[in-house]
């Protein structure tokens, strides 16, 4: 095709202008839908015009491409120039993560692409995801509908749950906790189709960003809807150094909102405008704010309520205007979704203030910005710590930890940290298949609560006003630590109050979070099973025998091939959650080499690593290792007795220490001598 320089220019000129203004005001995401239906639209005209689909990279020069991008509203794709050195730079990460690897500052950083390991598979080949258009084919088959797959694979009638035996509750929601670290994908800004303008909560067609999950005939619960709703993953700008620009032209990227960096951006937030609305900017010591309205029994604090009100979360029932219990604020917007979620996040505030308030009264001259960044770099040493040592091991197995990721060996400015599409996207979603159907609430013999009974999970969603007249954290921690954890079970892959009663707030009805996720990784072009045990070392599976020999389970093989037709097909997410686990793991193959891939990289990719040398001094990194997230139960909740591994599943009180038995952090290892004021030294050299 010869290309019209007039056409194209010209064109760009006038698709954009409509909404310009808007995309400006908006946020990049905003502006990444604006960019990615300007391209959309002129590939609508093209193909309309020359009766064929015309590739954007033959449509539009990368130069082109660029401008329609920065005429979107959105940033620039190449920043910062320069990253700044020397002085508080070398000590303290950035909130957003920028300049973390000084050669590609932007590696890791918020609000930036989603790392691409497999390009991404589109029936478009460009942005349309997997089952968009009716009767494609892969490997001979269409994909069947995420809710059909669903309804014959995640459940099995009569079969129930497993227990763990080895591990707790806590390791479930520890996975949801840390998975909340290091990804956000959000979803479109937009709540209508574009072309259309029609609201994507009441039509069935697909037309960007609408991608509704279809219900297939005769499902028990659905059944009289033609489909659920669903709206697409925000796409992303240009962004990053200039090899990398021309893949993101050719095929829709999705964004990592924050951080990838296992750095408590759950607590500290992943932009500077958060950050300074979690903290407390009176204080002396660097604390971050904590609700004012209400504390527990023991006066342990609450977080902050949200400052617009009314909020979306769900109320007492029978209780007026003046008694509503507000969403909680917190470094990740998803607090509130569940309320071991919202526990959790609510005991790092508490700690990060225990620890400002050491810190600053070892160290009088330290300012509130000290003690706050020197506070923040330890709750963000623990997060690492809690993760890498104690938990990772649990869900890989030590043969696969010690393969995939190995002892530390120094930070590489040559590995890029930020999170992967695959891992966000699918591998570490592997827990949503052990999440139990009912949260526990213990009392201090870690049986049932007599005025707190335990709660069905749907009870749980959205719902602070339990935290705050139910008893607090303390019943709910004692349940994470004295349960056990729900076991993968290959013939009840998820409970039905995930299937059947999740709750979304902008979405006024119960829907499936399995046909979410697997409609999640179509949305994002995710490749086949194949594709990616190619990618991790392992051989192709081929055929219905070749799928036995990793799945054991003969009937679950029979559906999966029913529906999928062939093992190509089989959608990632599902493909890892039903292989068999590695010996001692909580995964299988597949899921343990993304899992161990991705963990390595933020380890070895994080200049501010915990263990990097320099960050800590010797001293200060053995106190680090002594301390636990039961010690942080101990301290910063009513919770008197834990087991010394807060994953590994005790019976009460034999496996229970008092918090006086666990060890402690030191905080004196961070004790410093104030430097003596210059005219101070003169006086005293002249009464010498």
């Amino acid at each position: 095709m010869v290309r019209s320089r007039n056409y194209t220019q010209s064109s760009c000129l006038q698709m954009f202008a409509f909404s310009r203004q808007a995309a400006a005001t908006q946020g990049i995401s905003r502006a990444a839908e604006v960019f990615q239906m300007t391209l959309q639209l002129l590939k609508d005209e093209a193909r309309r015009r020359q009766k064929r689909s015309v590739p954007v990279a033959e449509l539009l020069s990368m130069e082109e491409v660029e401008l329609i991008a920065n005429l979107s509203g959105c940033p620039p794709a190449f920043q910062p120039a320069s990253c700044p050195k020397g002085g508080d730079s070398e000590k303290y990460r950035t909130i957003s993560g920028v300049c973390n690897n000084r050669n590609n500052p932007l590696w890791g950083a918020a609000s930036t692409v989603l790392a691409r390991w497999l390009p991404a598979e589109y029936e478009d080949g460009e942005s349309q995801p997997k089952g968009w258009n009716t009767g494609h084919q892969y490997s001979g088959f269409q994909l069947p509908a995420v809710r059909e797959v669903s309804n014959s694979i995640m459940q099995s009638s009569g079969q129930i749950t497993l227990e763990d035996e080895a591990y707790s509750q806590l390791l479930v929601d520890w996975g949801q906790y840390i998975d909340h670290d290091i990804s956000f994908t959000p979803q479109s800004t937009s709540k209508a189709a574009f072309l259309e303008g029609l609201d994507c909560l009441h039509m069935c067609e697909n037309s960007d960003p609408c991608f509704p999950i279809q219900i297939p005939p005769h499902d028990k619960l659905f059944g009289s809807k033609s489909c659920l709703p669903f709206f697409r993953s925000s796409p992303a700008c240009l962004s990053g150094p200039a090899h990398t620009l021309q893949a993101q032209m050719l095929q829709r990227q999705q964004i990592n909102l924050i951080t990838s960096f296992l750095d408590a951006s759950t607590v500290y937030g992943h932009s500077v405008d958060l950050e300074n609305a979690l903290r407390n900017l009176s204080s002396s010591e660097g604390l971050l704010a904590v609700n004012s309205k209400y504390t527990d029994h023991g006066g342990h604090p609450y977080l902050p309520f949200v400052s617009l009100t009314p909020s979306a979360c769900i109320q007492q029932p029978s209780t007026g205007p003046r008694e509503r219990v507000e969403c909680f604020l917190a470094g990740d917007s998803r607090v509130n979704e569940i309320l071991p979620l919202a526990a959790l996040h609510t005991l790092w505030v508490r700690e990060h203030n225990r620890i400002a308030t050491r810190l600053k009264q070892l160290n009088a001259h330290w300012s509130s910005e000290t003690t706050y960044q020197e506070t923040r770099k330890i709750i963000g040493a623990l997060h690492q710590i809690i993760t890498m040592r104690d938990y990772i091991p649990k869900i890989l197995g030590k043969e696969a930890f010690d393969q995939t990721i190995g002892p530390y060996e120094g930070y590489d400015e040559t590995i890029n940290p930020s999170v992967s599409n695959v891992f966000a996207t699918a591998a570490f979603r592997f827990g949503h298949a052990t999440i139990s159907a009912q949260m526990r609430r213990l009392n201090e013999s870690f049986q049932e609560h007599p005025h707190f009974s335990s709660l069905s999970l749907h009870q749980t969603f959205f719902s602070p006003w339990r935290i705050i007249r139910e008893g607090g954290l303390d019943p709910i921690l004692r349940g994470l630590l004295g349960r056990p954890a729900a076991r993968l079970n290959q013939q009840h892959l998820m409970t039905e109050e995930l299937t059947e009663k999740l709750v979304v707030l902008n979405i006024p009805e119960a829907l499936d979070l399995a046909a979410l996720n697997l409609q999640r990784g179509r949305d994002h072009g995710l490749p086949g099973y194949n594709d990616w045990r190619v990618f991790c070392g392992y051989d192709r599976v081929e055929s219905k025998a070749d799928l036995r020999a990793v799945v054991r389970d003969r009937a679950l093989v029979e559906k999966l091939m029913d529906l999928y037709g062939h093992p190509n097909n089989i959608d990632v997410w599902l493909a890892g959650l039903v292989e068999d686990l590695l010996p001692g793991a909580r995964t299988g193959p597949l899921f343990a080499c993304l899992i161990g891939k991705q963990m390595k990289m933020l380890r070895e990719g994080d200049r501010f690593w915990w263990e990097k040398p320099g960050v800590f001094s010797s001293r200060q990194r053995q106190e680090l290792q002594r301390h636990s997230l039961s010690r942080v139960f101990c301290d910063s909740s009513g919770v008197t007795e834990v087991p010394l591994d807060p994953f590994t599943l005790g019976t009460y009180p034999e496996d229970f220490l008092l918090c006086s038995s666990v060890p402690s952090l030191d905080l004196n290892a961070w004790k410093e001598e104030p430097e003596k004021d210059v005219s101070d030294l003169d006086s005293a050299e002249r009464h010498v």
